[in-house]
């Protein structure tokens, strides 16, 4: 067997290449129809400010093993979801981290926090001042939470039922709930300086 190490994880920008991959492994990770290439194409669209990208893949021998989906300033709009009430700056100032995955056989090498720094240090050359994220409270290990709150997140205000409606109208298949999900969600904060 041979021994991985953080060095042999490769990360580079998101692109339109990557979007078989990337749907796989977020649907094998989140579950069944959590991504689709009309979702994601909106996804990769949402992460490119004055002509900079802060998307990143991990690749290990050119496959996905992790990646790292944000949305830059200004642009992602706010819903329910969200609490502006409770930042620190303003929303054209908020990059929106909207997922970390990293393949089940590759968490513990820190894939994750290699990604969010480099879609942090992308999302300050874009304007952000802070990183919002809707953190998956029901991962398994609460590893989503410790993840996010080991690289400096802090919880603001936690949302019930956050996916429900992906899963009654899009076809969201939950990983852990056994019907509609019913996961909540933290919304996090990440300040970038």
């Amino acid at each position: 067997m041979t021994t991985i190490k953080p060095s042999d994880i490769v990360y580079t920008t998101f692109q339109p290449r990557h979007f078989h991959q990337v749907i796989s492994l977020g649907n094998q990770v989140h579950g069944d129809n959590y991504l689709s290439p009309t979702t994601l194409q909106d996804i990769y669209n949402k992460g490119w400010k004055d002509g900079i990208n802060c998307s990143f893949v991990a690749l290990l021998n050119n496959k996905i093993v992790g990646f790292r989906l944000t949305y830059a300033p200004e642009q992602w709009h706010s819903d329910k979801w969200v609490t502006p009430s409770l930042w620190p700056v303003s929303k054209s100032q908020m990059a929106y981290f909207k997922c970390n995955t990293v393949a089940p056989e590759m968490q513990g090498l820190g894939i994750g926090s290699q990604l969010l720094k480099h879609s942090v240090k992308k999302s300050k050359k874009q304007g952000a001042k802070a990183g919002l994220a809707h953190i998956w409270l029901a991962s398994p290990g609460n590893s989503a939470y410790k993840y996010f709150t080991k690289n400096g997140g802090i919880l603001l205000k936690i949302h019930p039922n956050k996916w429900q409606g992906l899963a009654l109208y899009e076809g969201y298949v939950c990983p852990v709930c056994p019907g509609i999900c019913e996961c909540a969600a933290g919304e996090m904060m990440l300040t970038i300086d």
